[in-house]
């Protein structure tokens, strides 16, 4: 089964550099990269589009979704909850221990790192059990670090620069 991970296009909190846990819509930006991302997507065959359920997600799968296939949503593709640092310039935290994946440092009320891979891995697990041939997945920076884990492993657990931009896709295989 191949498995495409596709970044919702821009909302202004990427352009603003903060943190956020709003449900916004795509910006005029944001709303450009999924049509060219669309573009890309006429190549796949894809069975279904699972998504996130946060609106600029959602809005990125509905443009993107050119065979008109089936869109799912499910929660446990939701970004990684900042907690009290919503609204909060990215700058406040190390990025890199923010995403370090063994990390003690807690920041604020974030949900921690090793819950939220765990959260997406488990939807990962499910996944594989399912009768697709291709499925493209609309979700986040955050949900795409988590992929890069699951499918190239941890690594050095570093996860700052390994998400994915707005508007990107990547292929992984079970």
């Amino acid at each position: 089964m191949k498995v495409f991970i596709v970044r919702h296009g821009q909302v202004s909190h990427n352009l603003l550099g903060i943190y956020s846990n709003e449900n916004e819509d795509l910006n005029k930006t944001g709303v450009s990269q999924a049509i060219q991302l669309r573009e890309k997507i006429k190549k796949i065959n894809y069975d279904i589009i699972i998504c996130s359920p946060l609106i600029r997600a959602k809005h990125t799968a509905n443009i993107i979704n050119i065979k008109n296939r089936n869109i799912i949503i499910d929660n446990r593709l939701e970004e990684r909850n900042p907690g009290n640092l919503s609204g909060k310039l990215l700058s406040i935290t190390n990025r890199d221990e923010y995403w370090g994946y063994d990390s003690k440092i807690k920041y604020g009320t974030s949900e921690n790192i090793v819950d939220f891979f765990d959260r997406v891995y488990k939807f990962l697990d499910e996944l594989k059990t399912m009768d697709y041939n291709e499925i493209i997945i609309v979700a986040h920076s955050g949900i795409s670090k988590a992929f890069s884990g699951y499918f190239e492993g941890i690594k050095d657990g570093m996860f700052l620069d390994r998400g994915l931009k707005n508007g990107e896709i990547k292929e992984y295989e079970f």
